[in-house]
């Protein structure tokens, strides 16, 4: 099998979109879908500091990685929730990482800043629901806190095509609402948060990390073995097989009919400021803080 754009060995084929590439045209394929992601859904300029959730794991290393690659200012930002020995790896991956490409690493300790790890949190939500609320808070302070332009997370083309299935199989209008590749701030406490890797595939990201030599989280997290996202993304990937390109389908002409959502306002009804964090809730006191008391 020979690359589309040349006579080397391909090293991947992408079926959705009838490209087999070598090594070279991959990284070149991946770097120009990343540029065009940015350009397309105006998210951020070589102006913009822009603000990387990473967690050890593929996506956001590879989102990391790329974004650096490009000319952006990105940093890192690793929230240590405490869950044991996957912590401690994903920590240290991203530690090296950070050292090894001379970026700047920004490390948010739960324990060390509320004196409870994930784990020593009691809730009465599930704890991908709890682990989801502190991340966004972190994520939130520590973009405030640092005068970051922009959050990036390294949500890929399977997340975003399961996620939409969950909120459609439900009519969360709310969530379907905001599921876009850019969130504009709605308070002055908040930054824009961006998604450049929602239009390339698990697969992609993969394949990227391998041949960039990104060490990285194998594993997933131990809570992560019931969640009902995983069952989703089993459905996602059995369509898939069986009908090429129906995730990329699925998501992107969801975006070109969003507007069908958007005069849903209910979530920003009565916003309020936190009486403990002051970040906006549309409560007394917001979900991080209601689940550290």
């Amino acid at each position: 099998m020979k690359c589309v754009k040349c006579e080397k060995k391909a090293i991947i084929n992408i079926r959705y979109r009838n490209l087999r590439l070598c090594r070279d045209h991959f990284i070149e394929y991946f770097e120009k879908t990343v540029k065009e992601t940015i350009r397309k859904f105006k998210m951020f300029s070589k102006k913009d500091r822009i603000l990387v959730a990473v967690s050890g794991g593929k996506d956001s290393l590879a989102l990391w990685n790329v974004l650096n690659d490009l000319g952006y200012r990105a940093s890192g930002l690793y929230i240590d929730l405490g869950i044991g020995s996957y912590s401690r790896v994903s920590r240290e991956k991203v530690k090296k990482f950070s050292k090894e490409s001379g970026l700047e690493l920004i490390i948010r300790d739960i324990k060390a800043e509320y004196g409870k790890s994930l784990e020593e949190i009691k809730a009465r939500r599930k704890t991908c629901s709890t682990c989801g609320i502190i991340k966004r808070h972190e994520m939130n302070v520590v973009a405030h806190e640092h005068d970051f332009d922009v959050i990036a997370t390294g949500h890929n083309l399977d997340d975003e095509s399961t996620v939409l299935l969950s909120n459609i199989l439900r009519w969360q209008i709310d969530f379907l609402s905001r599921q876009h590749p850019v969130l504009e701030p709605w308070h002055e406490k908040l930054k824009k948060k961006v998604k450049p890797l929602c239009l390339l595939t698990e697969k992609e990201t993969k394949t990227y990390v391998i041949l960039k030599n990104i060490d990285h989280v194998e594993e997933e997290c131990p809570y992560s073995v019931d969640a009902s996202t995983l069952f989703m993304k089993s459905v996602m990937n059995s369509i898939e097989e069986r009908f090429k390109g129906t995730k990329y389908y699925f998501y992107t002409q969801f975006l070109k009919n969003i507007d069908i959502f958007k005069n849903n306002k209910k979530w920003k009804e009565d916003l309020k400021e936190c009486k403990l964090c002051g970040f906006p809730t549309n409560k007394d006191y917001c979900s991080f803080c209601r689940i550290l008391r």
